[in-house]
């Protein structure tokens, strides 16, 4: 529904943006084409295929305690958009053709999910049912992954997941519809792990701050495991509400601990708030602390006085220019549109919008079981990226993919305002990535 303002109406969702634009016509000639299926409708499709375009439904926490990391998701979906309709020379440097995808112009709406699975939900539900979006996307937490993951195997709608950290994400919660980039807490674990184990020697004992939801038990289990082979044993483990703004309790347990490694799995504004609060209550000085999954703009809001020393993963940093021509690409027009550098959650919503749209053009057609079948074959062509070759594993639709371990960077040798962290390693995802069928993930059909 149009308000006549060019922004498509949800109940109760605050809907921010929708990009519109022409575009020339789907050719539905080649391998994957529906004819080559003898296809019957399925989900949105051919429905969302009519005309000139096609809707990509969006959902990121643009309130809360995750705001912060949700605009910046934001971000990074909007330039791909933008990147993809007009066809230009970062598109095709990616490999894509023309305008658009497969001559389809690409409209998106972006909703609030307010850090809530049900509200996620009702919001992508509105972008299948009203405007036939052809693809789901987005997310800034585990828990509304999850559901999201089960919406889209509902809908037969493609799930290109947004930011996910826990491992029940392509687990014992992975649909065949969808699809994740970012590393799973047992890959950011199993890279860290180490690291941490070789440079702080053996025997230390560890005390966790560990918010209660599945990634926050996904990275304390990981974490403990990956450390175990160098005798670190748990001092302490505090749980804590989701989004708790008070840790005194949990923080006084964990100074009396006599732990020497604090383990801070908190995430975003919580993270933020639970390490100044630990500095208040002394913890920083008795204790070297790790943070499994940095958060996008922790080093940012803590200051890099507190965040020197610190060692950690991240899905992606900007650094990564250096390496990755695609991700020099990124930077400079995220930087010139947006004025400041890409943090990882910008990084995730731009590389999966790509990807999509690779798989699209290589499947010939945007029925659903066709991509699918092309991301599930893309180890034997992988997609050259932001992250270089990429692949997502058939058997659990996880991007198998390099982490990067980070190091804070002391305050005078920062060369920039942006430059928080060295990059200490960038460890393949082949060495990282758990066995199949370790977390129990078994896909559900594609029709």
């Amino acid at each position: 529904m149009d308000d006549g303002s060019g922004r498509t109406a949800l109940d109760r969702r605050q809907l921010l943006q929708l990009g519109l634009g022409a575009a020339g016509g789907l050719t539905l000639a080649g391998l994957g084409a529906p004819e080559a299926f003898a296809a019957k409708p399925l989900g949105t499709w051919p429905a969302g295929t009519k005309g000139k375009s096609v809707f990509v439904g969006v959902t990121t926490p643009l309130t809360g305690a995750y705001s912060a990391d949700g605009k910046d998701h934001e971000l990074g979906y909007e330039l791909a958009f933008a990147e993809i309709n007009a066809g230009g020379k970062n598109a095709h440097a990616w490999g894509l053709k023309g305008k658009g995808v497969l001559g389809k112009h690409v409209r998106y709406g972006i909703a609030d999910s307010e850090l809530k699975p049900n509200v996620g939900v009702q919001a992508q539900t509105q972008f299948i049912q009203r405007e036939k979006a052809i693809m789901i996307t987005g997310c800034v937490s585990s828990a509304t992954a999850v559901a999201l993951e089960e919406l889209a195997q509902r809908e037969h709608v493609l799930n290109m997941v947004g930011a996910s950290g826990a491992n029940e994400t392509t687990g014992k919660d992975c649909q065949r519809y969808g699809f994740r980039s970012q590393p799973s807490a047992y890959m950011a674990c199993k890279a860290l792990g180490p690291i941490v184990g070789k440079h702080y020697g053996r025997n230390k004992k560890v005390a966790y701050l560990v918010p209660d939801y599945n990634y926050g038990h996904s990275v304390h289990q990981a974490f403990a495991e990956f450390t175990k082979p160098y005798g670190w044993t748990e001092a302490s483990k505090q749980v804590v509400p989701l989004s708790a703004s008070d840790y005194s309790s949990a923080l006084l347990n964990i100074a009396n601990s006599d732990a020497d490694i604090f383990v801070n799995i908190e995430f975003a504004a919580a993270a933020v708030n639970s390490t100044k609060q630990a500095e208040q209550f002394g913890v920083l000085k008795k204790m070297k602390l790790v943070v499994p999954n940095i958060s996008s703009f922790q080093a940012r809001d803590l200051g890099a006085k507190l965040m020197e020393g610190v060692y950690g993963t991240l899905d992606w940093w900007w650094i990564l220019e250096d390496k990755f021509p695609l991700s020099k690409n990124f930077v400079t027009a995220f930087e010139a549109k947006n004025h400041y550098r890409p943090s990882w959650g910008a990084h995730i919503g731009y590389l999966q919008t790509y990807v999509w749209a690779l798989a699209v053009e290589r499947a010939g057609t945007f029925y659903p079981p066709a991509v699918i079948k092309a991301l599930e074959a893309s180890k034997a062509k992988p997609f050259e990226t932001t992250l270089g070759k990429v692949w997502y594993r058939a058997e659990d639709h996880q991007m198998v993919r390099p982490v990067p371990v980070v190091l804070g960077k002391a305050p005078g040798a920062m060369k920039n305002k942006d430059d928080y962290f060295d990059l200490v390693d960038l460890v393949p995802g082949e060495d990282v990535i758990n066995p199949p069928g370790l977390m129990g993930c078994k896909l559900g059909p594609a029709v």
